[in-house]
């Protein structure tokens, strides 16, 4: 058995290494190069770093509900994609959900992405959970749907190959929280509002959360919070477990992004096909038995043997000085 899984992670490794593109594909009309990097949540000039970024706006008619920004410079390989939906709070609707699936498509296509950070452009809110004004238009029949394309769109987040980074200023309930138990790693401020509270609403989480949560947090703690519809703060989400990282909120309304951006940067710098296999391993083997689970560690590991990457590393050990991958 452990052999059978092993194999099958390694094909899935192979499958990662996707076809090399760069914004030099993209149609002239949707890309542009700002002077600034723009923040997600609110400016806040004492910390905003002078560097470019790259903008995909998705479609004419989208009204700006996601901003994904593709970071250069220095910082080139980190994806921001903010959430931009001021007046839904952030709700997730079918817009949103078709756009944040092209989002997703394009970061997995994109072999130079080193790490994606979620957030929010609306200071205060992360994501409110659902469009409930939009569901309440919906027939009966059209509801079941609509939540399995969230649950299959949180689950392609959770699958992207590389590490992703939840950055929540401020509220996450529903399927807003549901999102960032995707993602591998999060950071809140310690203002921000979480929990999964569907049962408020005589539902339960559907897009992952009864999953996810107990994963995270253990399976007591878990069916507390969602058996009451409990919201705790960012200090209380860290006590927990639920975020890793709780940060005191700044006046601009960014301390958790500020937070993931250098979590970004420190990400940043290492092996990227070594940092996309640690992660397939970890993925993969949490949820086997320890045998298997050093089966797919085994199979993941010869993926980085060959590679030039590997070659390089060994080679600035030697000279002393950093190394330059290129996720060869």
């Amino acid at each position: 058995m452990a052999v059978l899984v092993g194999r099958r992670a390694l094909r899935q490794a192979v499958r990662l290494q996707p076809a090399e593109l760069d914004g030099s594909s993209w149609p002239a009309a949707t890309v542009f190069r700002p002077k600034h990097h723009v923040f997600c949540g609110a400016a806040s000039p004492r910390s905003r770093p002078s560097l470019g970024a790259v903008t995909r706006q998705y479609s004419s008619d989208s009204r700006d509900d996601l901003r994904v920004r593709y970071l250069d410079r220095e910082d080139a390989g980190i994806v921001v994609v903010g959430i931009n939906r001021p007046k839904a709070k952030n709700a997730i609707s079918k817009n949103l959900v078709k756009l944040m699936f092209e989002a997703v498509e394009d970061i997995k296509k994109n072999n130079k992405v080193r790490s994606v950070i979620l957030c929010s452009a609306i200071p205060g809110i992360f994501c409110a959970g659902a469009d409930l004004k939009e569901r309440a238009k919906m027939h009966q029949s059209e509801v079941a749907p609509f939540v399995s394309k969230a649950r299959a769109l949180i689950t392609e987040l959770g699958n992207l190959p590389v590490p992703t980074i939840a950055a929540i200023d401020g509220v996450a309930l529903g399927g807003g929280l549901e999102m960032a138990l995707a993602c591998d790693i999060r950071v809140a401020a310690n203002t921000a509002k979480m929990g999964l509270v569907e049962t408020k609403l005589a539902i339960i989480p559907g897009a992952g959360g009864t999953q996810r949560l107990p994963r995270v947090i253990g399976v007591s703690l878990a069916k507390e919070l969602i058996f009451a519809a409990r919201v705790v703060d960012g200090t209380e989400a860290c006590r927990l477990g639920l975020v890793n990282h709780s940060v005191e909120q700044n006046d601009g309304g960014d301390a958790a992004y500020l937070r993931a951006l250098e979590l970004a940067r420190e990400i940043n710098p290492q092996g990227p096909i070594a940092v996309r296999m640690a992660k397939l391993a970890i993925n993969q083997g949490i949820e086997v038995d320890l045998s298997t689970g050093l089966a797919i560690e085994e199979a993941c590991y010869a993926q980085v043997i060959p590679t030039k990457d590997r070659l390089e590393g060994l080679a600035a050990f030697k000279d002393k000085r950093n190394p330059q991958y290129r996720g060869e």
